[in-house]
């Protein structure tokens, strides 16, 4: 094929040519650009909406963490204070129990008229924390004498005392007594 056209047509058709691939290097470029423009905003969208919800997580989170350092310093308030009263009651002598083993076992006739339980405040309180006063109503001195008998038996009472004058009488004797509690 021969080329018959002058010089400056030639020129012009290759500088047309040359627009041409320019402007389509330009316009693949600015696709190009665009494209990659919106797949960088869609990332920036994306990530935002993940940090959004990373920081409602975290948030909820630390309402969490509060609530449960709440509840946390609660429960060892609420620990704190059942240690106290169990180490309270641990202390406490069992005055129910200690009332049923006086009464028990009582030989027959005799009935108590007072019963007085005192807790020690003297050195010898982890001995014996409470001392213990009874009075009472016997029809003979011999069943007060089983009385005497049973409480000194008896392993948690100690020092056990009927005053002298509970033994002037042999019948009808209103009685009273003393001693300690282990």
């Amino acid at each position: 094929m021969i080329n018959l056209l002058p010089q400056q047509q030639k020129n012009e058709l290759k500088q047309e040519e040359s627009l041409k691939l320019v402007l389509i290097l330009g316009i693949v470029i600015l696709a190009f650009l665009i494209s990659l423009f919106l797949i960088l905003f869609s990332i920036k969208v994306s990530i935002e909406g993940q940090i959004a919800v990373q920081r409602v997580f975290f948030e909820q989170k630390q309402t969490e963490n509060v609530q449960l350092q709440n509840l946390t310093e609660r429960i060892k308030s609420l620990n704190s204070a059942l240690s106290k009263l169990n180490a309270f009651y641990q202390e406490e002598l069992d005055l129910v129990e200690i009332s049923n083993t006086i009464t028990d076992t009582f030989p027959s006739g005799i009935y108590l008229t007072t019963l007085n339980f005192n807790r020690s405040v003297s050195l010898e309180k982890d001995k014996y924390p409470g001392n213990i006063f009874l009075a009472g109503y016997s029809p003979t001195r011999q069943s007060l004498i089983d009385l005497k008998k049973y409480l000194e038996k008896e392993e948690r009472f100690k020092e056990v005392y009927f005053p002298p004058e509970n033994w002037v009488e042999p019948v009808d004797v209103n009685f009273t007594a003393n001693f300690k509690v282990q």
